[in-house]
């Protein structure tokens, strides 16, 4: 089957788009990347998601508005992809199916002490892709596994398993989208728990830092060139390390709600007291991310992994990736280094999840998103007549 996933991330840099052929079910699964593309949404959307994220108060019609621009440009997304690939590639077989993640704007997870569900927004409804590129479509992937009672959070490792495990090697897969995430993978043949969780701020705080400390200029430190050049502050990464949602064990998941722009001033008003430059801050603030990780691994697995593999925007950033790699001493890679694209990764994992919920099959995995039961996830759109 050929399967178009979507996925534009926390950081809110673009739709990812994964063009992909899949054969068999589970274990025997086999995902073959036919084409791949990031599209940076049209001038003034990404604004408009951003400032709705940040708190902006929107009128019903308002967000009815952004819903539909949204949805828009991810079904644009995939009728180029589908298009640039036909011109370079000529077959004749069409997609038959898209899996769109959307844009989360808003995630709560669920209260353990008030037994209350949890909460979580995607906009870019899947009747309007389906409706704009006549594929069926599968959307609003995260509401079956909240509504079993789980965080709706990550839904990645059972992808994971499937294409990435070994069989004498313990893995951590580590994405570092905006909000970093985990699924530990012991060997393929071993009775051991998988795990998964949301390990806490990834890109986006870096990514904050950097268009506020360039005045707007660069919304990202490339390569992690900037912050190679500061001197974290040991003493303020201890400090932030003490937030309760880093000792609070998995399952657990969070986003933007917590570690976004609110989050970011108050660094901001604490690396005040040390005087660091701006170099200094983006070091800070990238050893934060690093340390949040390493904590949570030695706090929450059952033995430190063999191997870390990276994907995500994150992985490319060659500073973080180094701290990462030392802080842990560990071999720290990306997935492509064994044959799975590091830069599409989540978009190829939300084709996935939507060809198993075409054919009825499970796609969270309820010891990392902590629901009662195992479930297909995705609500399906079909074509227009």
């Amino acid at each position: 089957m050929r399967v178009i996933g979507l996925i534009s991330g926390t950081s809110v840099d673009g739709i990812d788009a994964a063009l992909v052929e899949i054969t068999g079910r589970e274990l025997d699964l086999r995902v073959e990347l036919l084409a791949a593309h990031t599209y940076p949404y049209p001038d003034g959307l990404r604004e408009r998601i951003l400032g709705l994220c940040a708190g902006d108060a929107l009128s019903m019609a308002e967000l009815a508005s952004l819903d539909d621009a949204i949805a828009a440009a991810f079904a644009a997304a995939a009728i180029r992809i589908q298009a640039d690939h036909e011109n370079a590639a000529p077959t004749g077989l069409h997609s038959i199916l898209i899996g769109s993640h959307g844009q989360t704007v808003y995630h709560r997870p669920p209260d353990t002490t008030t037994n209350h569900l949890g909460y979580s927004l995607q906009l870019g409804r899947g009747s309007l892709i389906a409706h704009l590129t006549n594929i069926t479509t599968v959307s609003n992937f995260r509401a079956a596994d909240i509504a079993a009672g789980g965080q709706g959070a990550p839904l990645v490792p059972k992808v994971d398993v499937c294409l990435l495990s070994h069989p004498q090697r313990h893995r951590c897969i580590q994405n570092l989208g905006g909000i970093g995430n985990v699924t530990y993978l012991p060997p393929s043949h071993s009775h051991q728990k998988i795990q998964g969780w949301d390990t806490g701020p990834g890109n986006a705080l870096l990514d904050l830092a950097s268009y506020h400390l360039s005045d707007g200029m660069q919304t990202y430190d490339q390569d992690g060139r900037w912050a190679a050049t500061g001197q974290p502050c040991a003493p303020l990464v201890e400090q932030w390390l003490q937030h309760p949602f880093f000792h609070q064990p998995p399952p657990k998941s969070t986003g933007r709600e917590l570690f976004g722009v609110e989050y970011f001033q108050q660094c901001l008003i604490d690396a005040r007291e040390w005087n660091l430059k701006d170099a200094d801050l983006l070091a800070t603030l990238t050893e934060f991310t690093v340390a949040s990780i390493a904590l949570g691994y030695k706090k929450f697995l059952p033995a430190m992994p063999d191997e870390v593999l990276l994907c995500g925007g994150g992985s490319r950033n060659l500073y973080l990736r180094s701290r990462l790699a030392t802080t842990l001493q560990l071999p720290v890679m990306t997935t492509d280094e064994v044959g799975l694209n590091g830069d599409f990764k989540e978009a190829i994992a939300f084709a996935v999840l939507a060809y198993w919920r075409q054919l009825g099959i499970p796609g969270n995995l309820p010891e990392c998103t902590g629901a009662r039961q195992a479930i297909p996830l995705g609500d399906i759109h079909p074509k227009g007549l």
